[in-house]
């Protein structure tokens, strides 16, 4: 088994239950956009995303730094006030 160290990065979309109970034709489509962004981003920060269940998904990157530059990044991009 090879080991190697890793930063884990979870990001889930706070409200989406809420959100989609209120309009949720829009808020899928809010979901499938930011997903899109939010892989771009990982790939952009050298991560790889993993694993991914409904409005969740989880990365890896060689380094915290990285996922933490990639997190702000996706706050920043994803954030609707």
């Amino acid at each position: 088994m090879d080991r190697k160290l890793a930063a884990i990065l979870s990001a889930d979309v706070a409200g989406f239950s809420r959100l989609t109970a209120l309009d949720e034709e829009s808020t899928v489509r809010a979901l499938n956009l930011c997903h899109s962004r939010i892989a771009e981003l990982v790939r952009e920060h050298g991560g790889r995303i993993f694993g991914s269940a409904g409005d969740g998904l989880v990365a890896e990157f060689p380094s915290a730094v990285q996922a933490v530059r990639c997190s702000v990044e996706i706050q920043r991009r994803c954030h609707r006030p």
